[in-house]
């Protein structure tokens, strides 16, 4: 059990301040960052600071934004892991076979982060990779990972996303969600049409380890103008269940 002075509350106010950068937010002044995090205005300054005196963020007097030296964070999280290497030479293989880009994600809370992806060609208008983060609710790994949740987990977590369309197919009513994740749990494997980004259609399916546990999500995605919706599932999905199969024996 974990005891409150085990906790090193100076490093989860920093982490804090990580994360309260973002697209949005790509700088921040010392009375933004503490707005951001609820924090007062001397601990923000601290956080910037040791983050500045370490090399984590440049500071011109005004506001601090965060330096490449970030990424050291998050590449070797994902490094760590081992499912990343397990899967990129099925990547490579499956996307060289089918002539499609192809990824795996994880889920965390109300977002997938892609762990491992091998492109075929740019199909979305923003560059995808480990560390990529998309919303769950509207792509397809993110669906078929909502679909191993409890379905009140699911809702909960669909209810705490931002449900703002996306493109004019986006679903946004919560039961209308809902029930493709539930048609996502009932068939085992599910397709976005243009749902994320116009152009774009996607094909996924569960990762599971051997005892069945479903660890992450496997998708191909494709320009809308090939194929029907209807077609990716006669085209791509048995690949992607045979890669499932094969990838479910090593993880």
């Amino acid at each position: 059990m974990i005891k409150p002075t085990d906790i090193i509350g100076s490093l989860a106010k920093g982490l804090r301040i990580l994360e309260a950068f973002g697209a949005d937010r790509p700088r921040m002044s010392i009375s933004e960052a503490a707005a951001a995090t609820g924090f007062d205005r001397a601990t923000a300054r601290r956080c910037l600071l040791t983050l500045h005196n370490e090399g984590y963020a440049d500071y011109d007097g005004k506001f601090f934004t965060l330096t490449p030296r970030v990424l050291r964070l998050g590449v070797s999280a994902l490094s760590s892991l081992p499912l990343p290497q397990i899967v990129q030479p099925w990547l490579d293989q499956l996307t060289e076979q089918i002539g499609q880009s192809c990824s795996v994600a994880v889920l965390d809370e109300t977002e997938i982060v892609y762990v491992a992806r091998a492109a075929q060609q740019r199909v979305m208008s923003i560059g995808l990779m480990p560390g990529s983060r998309l919303p769950a609710f509207c792509t397809s790994m993110g669906r078929i990972l909502l679909a191993t949740l409890p379905e009140e987990e699911a809702r909960q977590r669909v209810l705490a996303s931002d449900l703002t369309p996306r493109t004019a197919y986006s679903l946004t009513d919560l039961e209308e969600i809902m029930a493709k994740i539930a048609k996502c749990r009932e068939d085992g494997f599910t397709i976005v049409d243009q749902e994320i980004e116009i152009g774009l259609r996607s094909v996924a399916v569960p990762l599971r380890n051997a005892r069945g546990e479903t660890i992450a999500a496997l998708n191909t995605g494709m320009a809308a103008v090939q194929d029907s919706s209807q077609d990716l599932q006669h085209s791509y999905l048995p690949p992607l269940q045979r890669v499932q199969a094969s990838l479910q024996r090593l993880l």
